[in-house]
């Protein structure tokens, strides 16, 4: 934001060198980036923060100077004098699009002449940057910089049928703007038209078919307030950025848009004569008031470390435009100005109290109050998640939230609703939500594929969103793996990662399918009865949907049920002494029985002894056991922490296990 010094001492007495000036104004978080002389004047370059919209007009920075100063502010009246046809009989406005202009205003002034600006008005204008057309443009460029609220004059007369329609933009509807360049809208822009065309672009860019020229008569001056949002879509969409947008994505003073209308027209009759049609079109909502904010005497020296006096803290808040509403010895209760957005919690009162009163009165030794942090059991349960699967020799992978439509539909097994589209591309070619991390990872695989690196071995924890109809989507966090092994390894990493998080929770496997996934090794996983996720190896469209040259398999888990059965509790276990005994199981299955249901079967019936269940491969031969079967070789190790255990007791466990297996899943044991 570039400052005129002779401009600022119109507002408020400056009685220091700019130096001094630009000095304090930084201490008080108004960055001063440089100072240059253009003339007779001094042009000061400010830097203002995205939330201190209120600083990008002189008035504004003229304020802050006053309160730092202690200097009285001097505003123009705003006064201008009205005579002749009321402005309803002369011109209509209607606004169609309430979500994206709020308010807009439309005063007429007729019989003025365009000409030069005087010289003050140049000079200030190009002091600052602006350059100079002719005097109606450059007084609402001098308005805008000077109360930040943008305006906009039309020529009456090129307006047809002389009346205003706020709407949204046509499909593919042209538009020239003032720089004379030609764009397509579309419905998601609001414009501003007469009863035929868009004559200017709300709140970013006027109109060509509309400007100002020499032959202009009559006026309407707009002055409005357009969603922030709107605004910067369309800017960013159309790669136009004005003054006007700038200010507007940052958001206006809601009661400052009728001042700045009055003192453009006050400004207008001064240089340009005219007449001022008595009245204002105002149309669309009523500045909303603004809720009160308590600050509490004790928060200020808890946070700042230092001793305010009570009166001094309202004095400051006062003369920063807020109203006390309430005061007592506890606390003070202030209603924030309308300039002031950014004012909405106790904290932000304090900010203000702390930068007036000055950060260097503030002792580097000052004794603040502190509570030690700690991690939450997310953050924890997260530590211990990475601290296995980077022991297992994968690497983190961090990939943007949004995908092509093409991956957003490779994978989605937790929503079948369509994912959510942003209106702004953050990507080329990317511009979907994505509902499952796995599609980000294979991508990421391809890409370091192409790099010839070997060894490609990834997670990533982050969230996806899932549609929920016209509500908010729903976010959840996911762990998502890839790996280049086969089924089973990747598998042996998720056992690990259950039970290092849970010693007691069970991993169950269940048969599902996926168009991704290989149907003969793609699973559901589920811990202790709860869907928790889908494993497999990619299939041969899969890999080649996302063009992949190796194998690949993929595992998604929900995190929040890792961090509803983790025990965050430190464990050991004492190491028996005592020797384990094996046996080995050598079934004979229908080869539609899964290792999963085996395993499960062998493990309720192994009793308390068990220690582990290890298994070595399958085997089919049809000549000796029968087309349809296999063979499943697996070792079982019982160990006792107590005693050693005798054959006697091995062989019972071992005859139930061969029971209970004929029984649930049809199973034979070969000798």
């Amino acid at each position: 934001m570039l400052v005129s010094w002779n401009w600022l001492k119109e507002y408020v007495a400056l009685n220091m060198d700019a130096d001094e000036f630009a000095q304090r104004l930084t201490m008080a978080g108004l960055n001063h980036e440089g100072t240059r002389a253009v003339d007779q004047d001094l042009a000061i370059d400010l830097e203002v923060t995205s939330n201190r919209p209120d600083c990008l007009g002189h008035i504004g920075v003229a304020r802050e100077a006053s309160v730092l100063f202690q200097t009285p502010l001097q505003l123009p009246p705003g006064q201008p004098r009205e005579q002749g046809t009321p402005v309803s009989e002369l011109t209509n406005i209607s606004l169609e699009c309430p979500d994206t202009c709020y308010r807009y205003t439309a005063r007429i002034i007729r019989g003025i002449k365009v000409g030069p600006s005087p010289d003050w008005l140049t000079n200030r204008l190009q002091t600052i940057g602006i350059a100079v057309i002719n005097n109606i443009v450059d007084i609402t460029n001098y308005v805008c910089m000077e109360t930040g609220q943008p305006l906009h004059a039309f020529d009456l007369s090129l307006l047809d049928d002389q009346r205003i329609v706020v709407r949204q933009a046509r499909p593919d509807e042209p538009f020239e703007a003032i720089n004379h360049r030609d764009y397509a809208l579309d419905p998601s822009m609001c414009v501003i038209a007469d009863a035929k065309r868009a004559v200017a672009l709300g709140g970013v860019m006027g109109g060509s078919p509309s400007e100002v020229n020499d032959q202009t008569v009559d006026l309407l001056i707009e002055a409005a307030e357009f969603s922030p949002i709107s605004i910067r879509s369309t800017a960013r969409k159309l790669n136009l950025h004005s003054p006007s947008s700038y200010r507007f994505e940052r958001g206006v003073d809601p009661h400052g848009v009728d001042w700045a209308s009055r003192r453009c027209c006050e400004l207008i009759l001064d240089l340009a004569g005219g007449e001022l049609a008595p009245g204002v079109i105002d149309v669309g909502r009523r500045p909303p008031d603004r809720d009160p904010i308590s600050l509490r005497w004790d928060q200020l020296s808890r946070i700042l470390g230092i001793e305010i006096d009570n009166q001094t803290v309202e004095d400051i808040l006062q003369s920063l435009g807020n109203q006390p509403t309430r005061q007592d010895s506890q606390a003070l209760e202030v209603i924030p100005p309308t300039w002031r957005n950014d004012l909405t919690r106790e904290i932000d009162l304090i900010e203000e109290v702390a930068r007036i009163h000055g950060y260097d009165k503030i002792p580097e030794d000052a004794r603040v109050p502190m509570v030690p942090s700690h991690r939450s059991d997310a953050d924890r349960v997260l530590a211990m998640v990475r601290r296995v699967l980077i022991g297992s020799g994968f690497d983190e992978a961090m990939t943007y939230s949004v995908v092509s439509a093409e991956d957003a539909a490779a994978f989605s097994p937790w929503a079948s609703a369509a994912p959510l589209q942003t209106s702004t591309p953050m990507l080329q070619g990317a511009n979907y939500l994505r509902r499952s991390l796995v599609p980000s990872l294979l991508a990421a695989r391809r890409v370091n594929e192409s790099l010839a690196n070997p060894h490609v071995e990834l997670f990533e924890t982050a969230r996806i969103y899932l549609p929920d109809n016209d509500n908010l989507p729903q976010e959840e966090l996911m762990l998502a793996i890839t790996s280049g092994s086969d089924f089973l390894t990747l598998k042996g990493v998720v056992e690990e990662l259950v039970a290092t998080i849970q010693p007691n929770a069970t991993l169950q496997i269940h048969d599902t399918s996926h168009d991704l996934l290989d149907a003969a090794r793609c699973a559901e996983l589920r811990i202790d009865g709860e869907l928790a996720g889908y494993m497999g190896e990619v299939s041969q469209s899969g890999r080649k949907q996302f063009s992949l040259r190796r194998p690949a398999s993929i595992a998604e888990i929900r995190f929040t049920v890792l961090e509803k059965i983790t025990n965050l509790k430190r464990q050991h276990c004492t190491q028996s002494p005592y020797p384990a005994v094996t046996r080995d199981l050598n079934l004979v299955v229908k080869e539609s029985i899964r290792w999963s249901q085996i395993e499960e079967t062998v493990r309720t019936a192994a009793g308390d002894f068990l220690e582990d269940i290890h298994f070595h491969e399958p085997y089919r031969d049809p000549e000796k056991d029968g087309p349809g079967t296999k063979r499943l070789l697996f070792s079982v190790t019982f160990r006792s922490t107590e005693r050693t255990l005798t054959g006697e007791e091995i062989d019972k466990q071992r005859e139930q296990i061969i029971a209970d297996c004929h029984d649930r899943c049809g199973a034979n044991l070969i000798d």
